[in-house]
């Protein structure tokens, strides 16, 4: 019987959802049963290659971002947005009350104990969005593993209805936002 393959991946966020998804614990051994892993922080693959279940973390900031995000969506057959980055933009959106220009003056020209103040324009860093936005804004999303970050009880229902052909349905007690 082959695996089905899954990769995940972290854009602008926390990193949380990634560590919630490793608090399986033990349950991820049984998991990999059923599953190949392909990109993820678990085997540090640059690249989504074709695949069964994509899960994405965090908001989108950069051009990087999207580049990643639409790259995911052209590769797998399953989207899952994971946590409130991914799913309305979370933290990072807060930066979506304020121009792209005060953001930049207030971090490198303006703040206290600014060093050489000038705003960075190495041609290695992503282009920075006019706004940040969540997934869907951006690309066709198929599920909403919502929290911040979702409990590893909630991404265990979730691949288990995927693995098992349901649809997915998380009951009401695993959807906190804590």
């Amino acid at each position: 019987m082959s695996k089905v393959r899954v990769a995940t991946t972290s854009l602008a966020g926390c990193f949380g959802c990634h560590m919630s998804f490793l608090d399986m614990d033990e349950r991820i051994v049984g998991l990999l049963e059923h599953v190949e892993f392909s990109r993820s922080p678990i085997n540090d693959i640059k690249h989504c290659e074709p695949c069964d279940i994509g899960l994405v973390e965090g908001a989108l900031c950069n051009a990087d971002n999207v580049h990643v995000l639409k790259e995911f969506r052209e590769n797998c057959k399953i989207l899952i947005a994971v946590g409130a980055c991914a799913i309305n933009g979370g933290v990072p959106a807060m930066r979506n009350h304020f121009s792209l220009q005060e953001c930049l003056e207030e971090a490198f020209l303006d703040e206290i104990g600014v060093d050489n103040p000038h705003i960075p324009d190495d041609v290695e860093i992503p282009l920075l969005l006019a706004k940040v936005h969540p997934l869907h804004e951006v690309v066709k999303v198929d599920y909403y593993l919502p929290g911040c970050p979702p409990p590893a009880d909630a991404f265990v229902k979730i691949l288990t209805d995927l693995l098992e052909g349901k649809e997915p349905s998380l009951p009401k007690e695993m959807l906190h936002y804590d």
